[in-house]
């Protein structure tokens, strides 16, 4: 504040004199005078509100009169007015949902919307415009043709500049009937081993989940079945089952089951018995071997009987050197080393 000496205080805009040296006038125990050294004097307003905004002037005794005047701006960090503020809101699937927020403050302060999550808030303008926003401005937020994607907390913040910002969580629920989906629907597994079945569900409001054999009758938690619940959003799970040591009579069918307050579903799933006793299907490196046993038939066949006749001269013998080349038609090479044994028995006798 401005501090003069042999000052008077006065609010300029309501006329009142509030202090004369070191005295206060008005009747307003938060304001005080004090007096530092010669020629400067101090207003102080304790606990400042909003109605101590105005133009403050000191007026300086003398002939002729001087004074100074300063204004004087009360800023209140703002707050939300949480009785006209929405609540936590639940809305069934394709329904609608208006979220207001009001806060007051000085400057008024904005209203931002934004999801906890981070995810996109969808704005729905006519009846095919559709807008993702990752904010928006406002003390109301419309939502319309609610997909079970929008579920989740919202946030309305409101600021002016004034620290601190403040802010209200309000959670919409949107309502649905249980989907059940299952990613594999026939699993195997060989006899003696652990198998783990699996189901994704959704629902809202929160349902039971729980597993049957085909026949009705009821699964828990024991040696031999252990059950799992993964959350993965505010409305979906994963449902696991897991069959230890699996035998003859736990083949064939099981179900997942979800049921909320709106209904039911589930999936069926089928176990059977791997066997891997069976042979397997011929390969490419079956074929390999083949071809390779029929050049060793081949080979062995020709290193006798040139051995045995290593010392004649007939050109029959010979043109034996010329064999065919090792071509991929192993029938052909293999029959033609086959027909080499009439025509050298006819040579040697």
């Amino acid at each position: 504040m401005v501090g003069c000496t042999q000052v008077a205080w006065i609010k300029a805009d309501t006329k009142a004199i509030l202090a004369i040296h070191e005295h206060v006038i008005t009747n307003n125990e938060r304001l005080s005078v004090t007096h530092n050294d010669y020629n400067t004097w101090t207003l102080n307003v304790r606990t400042v509100r909003r109605e101590d905004r105005g133009t403050y002037m000191c007026q300086v005794n003398t002939d002729p009169m001087k004074s100074q005047s300063a204004f004087l701006e009360v800023v209140i960090p703002p707050d939300i007015v949480y009785e006209d503020t929405s609540g936590d809101m639940m809305i069934p699937e394709g329904g609608s949902a208006k979220l207001i927020c009001k806060a007051r403050g000085y400057p008024e302060p904005k209203i931002l919307w934004r999801r906890e999550d981070g995810g996109d808030i969808i704005v729905r303008t006519g009846t095919t415009v559709k807008t993702k926003m990752t904010s928006v401005e406002g003390e109301s937020l419309l939502l319309s043709k609610v997909t079970r994607s929008e579920m989740g907390a919202y946030l309305c913040i409101a600021a002016n500049g004034v620290p601190p910002s403040v802010s209200k969580r309000l959670m919409l629920h949107v309502h649905f009937h249980p989907l059940v989906q299952v990613p594999n629907q026939l699993v195997g597994a060989p006899q003696k081993t652990d198998i783990t079945l699996q189901c994704y569900v959704e629902a809202s409001p929160k349902s039971i989940n729980y597993w049957t054999r085909e026949s009705g009758e009821m699964i828990i938690s024991n040696d031999k079945y252990n059950m799992t619940e993964l959350t993965v959003s505010y409305y979906s799970a994963q449902m696991k089952l897991t069959i230890r040591k699996l035998k003859k009579s736990d083949l064939g069918g099981y179900k997942c089951i979800s049921k909320n307050s709106i209904g039911e579903a589930e999936g069926n799933i089928r176990v059977y018995e791997m066997d891997l006793s069976k042979p397997r299907t011929p390969s490419e490196d079956d074929e390999d071997n083949a071809i390779n046993k029929f050049d060793s038939e081949e080979d062995d066949y020709e290193n006798r009987n040139t051995g045995r006749n290593s010392s004649s001269n007939s050109p029959a013998l010979k043109d034996q050197s010329h064999r065919l080349p090792r071509s991929s038609s192993n029938i052909i090479r293999y029959i033609n080393s086959v027909m080499l044994i009439p025509i050298l028995m006819l040579i040697k006798y």
